[in-house]
This record gives C-alpha cells, structure tokens and sequence, in this order.
C-alpha cells in the first residue's frame, strides 16, 4: 500500500473496522482509488471487497453500514449464487455474494461487495484475475492468508476490444433503428419519450463509435470509463464540440435539428471506424434511413393513408429506378420497368393533387 492510501482516514477506519469484525476475514480496496492512471478527486467511491463468513447476515441486516456514518440512500444487488462456466470467473465458485451501493450524509460513499470468503483462495488459483480486481486493488487486510498467491493487477481490465466486423454493423443498424423511434416521437410531440429514446442511442450507439474512435487513435490502450465519463478528455476537440452540440432543451425544432446533427456526427465516426477496422461503412443504409427519417419530419401532423400509399410508392420508384439503371438499354425487362415507373408516377401525381384539393378549404379558410 502506497503512502498515501495508507495515511488515508478512511483506510485506516475500515482497516480498524475490519480488524475488529470476527466475521470479516479479509478487505481488499478496488477500482479507480488503485489505478494507476484513473482520476480521482473529492467524490470518488471507495470500492471495499469484504471476504466474510457467511454474506447472510450482511444481508439481512444493513444496521453495520451506519458503522462509517449516517446513511443517506443505498442500493442493494440482490444476492447471488455462483456456479457453472457463466459470466465471469466468479461464477465457477458456487458461492455467495452481493453488494451495498451506499451514500453517506456527509460525502462518503462506499461500495461494499461482499463475498463469501471461500471465493477469495479460489481467485488466488486462477491464472487470471477477474475485472474487479484487475482493474486494480489493494490488500488491506487478510487474517487467514486467504489472498496468497493472487496475481498482481495487469490494470488491462476494461480496455475495450476492437470490435469485429458484424458487431460493428449491428451498432450502426441498431443506431438507425432507434433514431426511428426518435422521429416518430418528435412527429407526435411526444418530447419524454423522444428525449428518452434519443438520449439512449447518444449513451448507446454513439458513444460506443466514439470509444472504438478513441481506441483506434490510442492503439487500444484506454478505458473510456462508464457512461461516457471521459469522452471529453479522449476525444478530438471538433468531435467533441459536435457532440455538445447534440444536446438541447425542450423545442421540438431544435430536436430535430440536434437528431440530424447526431446522425452527421455518427455518420462521419462510423465511417472513419470502418476505414481504419477494414470494414465497410453500410452506406446504402445510411442513405434509405436518413431518407425515411426526413419524411417523418416533413410529414403533416394531420396526414393520413393517402400520405403512406405515397411514400411506399416513391420507395418502390427508386428501387424500379436502380433496377432500369442496372439493365442494358433497350431490353424487355428495361421496358417493363419503365412502364412500371410511368404508372407509380401518374399514381403519385394523383395523390398529390388529392392532398392539394384536401388542403384548399382551410387555405380558403384563412383568407
């Protein structure tokens, strides 16, 4: 332990407090208080692992958190069972564990993970450590020698791997997929849930392009942290001021202004992200979604049936469109399709005229 861990009074009160708990047999600091590289400052949790007895009592009774102060709110993970090849080493041990998310009233937080102390010699075993404690940490105590033998923390946890190429374009259908919902939302003023949908493929999708963008300008060596915590630190200033950009207040305008300015900024990402990957950026996507996207926000708020039978009509236009541009000229399928295309428009024309006339009587209206 460093100087300063151990001058910390927080270190030392959870050393004492340990110490003097039978049933806690070994504490171990984690996470970003042990990182080498992570920041920390005034409001940084302190991670704990308790190796414990029996987790149950810790369970059932949250009375000993209020040991470190007055507690203001907490979360409690539900208790786990460890077994079979699942998630993460942990799980091969078929044995208990849970957690505290706790806030205390004058600052403090601590995050309690609490293990059944039979997991601990399992971990000191494995040839790996699991993230949690790869990430980094900290013996602060071990009264049965329950940790000898734990590999030392490569801090590699958490460093994302380079996506392969049908992961990266499920991320960009995905984000065009829910930018769908986006303008069907803004489209019925429905601003929550617009807000809702929207923020999510910003924390989601984008955010995931951008990290693969960070990563690939530092030969995937950085942890761009929860939620997008440090995109501003990691991200080319440009980048970052056309995401700032993105987020605006309550005016439906705006919002679709600030949808349109993601999709550009997504667009330009994902494209570099490709290059550099050896994939190609699904453009022919891009392009159709973007279109549809566009008739959603020129729509009429009153439009009907007639404005649907429309827009699959112009779809179908330029798909017949490609089909005659592909063909050689002159031969019977060309014919066909430029009959085909003759008819859509005459239809489209009609139904224009259809929505002008339904126009004409409030137009008049307002003279």
């Amino acid at each position: 332990m460093d100087d300063k861990l151990s001058a910390d009074p927080v270190i030392q009160r959870l050393i004492r407090w340990g110490t003097g708990k039978p049933a806690v047999r070994a504490m171990i600091l984690t996470s970003s208080l042990t990182s080498p590289t992570a920041p920390v400052d005034l409001l940084s949790d302190y991670d704990v692992i308790l190796a414990v007895d029996d987790v149950r009592p810790f369970y059932e009774s949250r009375a000993w958190l209020s040991d470190f102060g007055p507690l203001l709110v907490l979360y409690r993970d539900p208790l786990q069972l460890f077994h079979g090849l699942e998630r993460c080493a942990l799980e091969r041990f078929a044995l208990e564990r849970f957690a505290y998310i706790t806030q205390y009233e004058d600052g403090l937080k601590i995050d309690f993970t609490l293990w059944a102390a039979g997991i601990l010699p399992r971990i000191a075993a494995e040839p790996t450590l699991p993230d949690e404690l790869d990430v980094g940490y900290v013996l602060l105590l071990d009264k049965d020698n329950l940790a000898e033998g734990l590999k030392p923390p490569s801090y590699q946890a958490h460093i994302p791997e380079p996506p392969g190429e049908e992961t990266y374009l499920e991320e960009v259908e995905l984000f065009f997929h829910e930018a769908t919902y986006v303008a069907k939302y803004l489209w019925r003023d429905d601003l929550v849930a617009a807000k809702h949908i929207f923020d999510s493929i910003k924390v989601g999708n984008l955010r995931r392009m951008l990290e693969w963008l960070i990563e690939i300008d530092h030969d995937w060596s950085l942890k761009p942290g929860a939620y997008g915590r440090y995109l501003k630190r990691y991200l080319r200033p440009a980048l970052w001021a056309q995401l700032e950009a993105t987020y605006v207040g309550p005016g439906l305008e705006e919002n679709w202004r600030a949808l349109f300015k993601t999709i550009d900024l997504f667009r330009a990402v994902g494209r570099e992200v490709g290059a550099s990957l050896g994939y190609a950026y699904p453009a022919g996507l891009d392009r159709r979604a973007t279109a549809y996207l566009e008739w959603i926000r020129d729509l009429d708020p009153g439009a009907g049936p007639l404005a649907l039978e429309r827009r699959a009509l112009v779809v179908e236009a330029g798909r017949l469109e490609s089909r005659v541009n592909d063909s050689a000229a002159g031969t019977a399928e060309a014919g066909q399709i430029v009959q085909k295309l003759q008819a859509i428009r005459l239809r489209i024309e009609a139904i224009d005229q259809q929505l002008a006339g339904a126009a004409l009587p409030e137009e008049r209206g307002a003279d």
